[in-house]
């Protein structure tokens, strides 16, 4: 919101936003600490020797979570289309508790791959409905507001999920308790934390009436045409991405020996300069148009991308990629509004779906492969792979979509 000189005025940016969205958002946070942790734990310590699972085993446990993602999404998406989203959010919510319990009470990898499984499906509830869902809450006019607070809110908790294993040394010395009972036990927590927010979400949701389609076509096929193009771009996206992006904390491990007590910090508080960033998402969208402040932002990060190949330092890498993260990630709102604007609104949950598969089917095929090459000890090749990917995609977006604008 720009205030009476025109300046941007971050305390009144989100009170556009419905009550309803924003209670929405802030109990979903509980979910995305927990989220945030288990992405930390997977590929930071379950790599120390205290478990010794090896770069491969980690790249093959997310690949697993993003691999049931794919196979999931398009069929429910189609459902919550037709038959409404409020309640597989909520179950989603809940089902992020069980799997949290499987981590922290096993390390046999047959039981790890079933609970990566599980961490698939909840993922598939929730991205499945949440950005249509918010669409469906808002207006037009809203939506870019309600989705940067959403992103806000979701990656500064994610990022304290990150966060966490900063605090064990302290809490490891306070208590006696060893490194595996710290690590464990927060998982517990966190799964019963997880759990409690869902309930809250349910009391929030539960008097929502919801438009269904139970006729509708699956997607027609103005977004049909528009839809192919917007996710075979982000698919690129996503096929870069996964050669590193989830596999920093084994890289600076493999590299650097830095352990997961620095790099789940690090990544919180990369996860906070992406929220801060995303304040200025909505002004920049306003000031230039929504697709080349997406364009902008993303190219910049693809500069630093690149940059992160030649680090032989570890705070060079951590401050290059704080940077990188922070831009890269100033326009996901703003492509997720964007989205939701350019389909119809009884396309939003297969759309969302859509998008997303394409996303992770790719991202999670090259997650094993970055494994395999940073256990093969291939530091920057993954890193040119990522450049590549990006730069080819950002500028097929650029020219597909720079005259299209949002309609719904």
């Amino acid at each position: 919101m720009e205030t009476r000189r025109g300046r941007f005025d971050p305390r009144k940016a989100f009170s556009e936003v419905p009550t309803t969205v924003k209670w929405l958002i802030y109990l979903s946070s509980f979910g995305s600490v927990s989220y945030g942790y288990l992405f930390i734990l997977i590929p930071g310590y379950l790599v120390e020797p205290e478990i010794g699972l090896t770069g491969a085993d980690v790249g093959l446990l997310l690949g697993v979570i993003g691999l049931t993602f794919a196979l999931l999404a398009i069929p429910i998406g189609i459902l919550v289309d037709r038959k409404g989203r409020k309640w597989l959010l909520v179950a989603g919510m809940m089902g992020t508790s069980p799997p949290l319990f499987v981590f922290a009470l096993t390390q046999e990898m047959s039981h790890l791959l079933l609970a990566s499984v599980a961490m698939g499906a909840v993922e598939v509830a929730f991205m499945t409905t949440w950005n249509a869902l918010i669409a469906d809450l808002t207006s037009q006019e809203k939506r870019p507001a309600a989705f940067a607070l959403s992103f806000v809110v979701g990656t500064i908790t994610f990022g304290l999920g990150f966060a966490l294993p900063g605090l064990f040394p302290w809490l490891e010395t306070a208590t006696g308790w060893s490194s595996y009972s710290v690590h464990m036990g927060t998982l517990m927590l966190l799964g019963g934390l997880s759990f409690v927010s869902a309930v809250g979400m349910w009391l929030l949701l539960r008097d929502l009436r919801e438009e269904v389609h139970q006729g509708a076509r699956v997607i027609k096929r103005e977004s049909l045409r528009l839809l192919v193009k917007f996710s075979g771009i982000n698919s690129l996206i996503g096929l870069g991405a996964g050669f590193i992006i989830p596999l920093i904390p084994t890289w600076l491990f493999l590299k650097f020996g830095v352990g997961d007590n620095y790099s789940g910090p690090l990544l919180m508080l990369s996860s906070v300069a992406m929220g801060l960033a995303a304040f200025a998402s909505s002004p920049l969208a306003r000031k230039h148009g929504i697709v080349l402040a997406i364009v902008m932002t993303q190219s910049l990060s693809t500069v630093f991308m690149f940059s992160l190949a030649f680090a032989d330092m570890a705070i060079l890498a951590a401050a290059l990629y704080l940077v990188r993260a922070a831009l890269m990630n100033m326009g996901i709102p703003l492509l997720d509004a964007y989205l939701m604007g350019i389909v119809n609104k009884e396309e939003r949950g297969v759309a969302s779906a859509v998008n997303a598969v394409v996303w992770r089917l790719p991202n999670s095929a090259t997650a094993i492969v970055g494994g395999i090459l940073l256990s093969q000890g291939s530091y920057s090749l993954p890193f040119f792979l990522a450049t590549a990917c990006y730069a080819v995609g950002i500028a097929l977006f650029y020219y597909f979509f720079r005259d299209v604008k949002p309609v719904s």
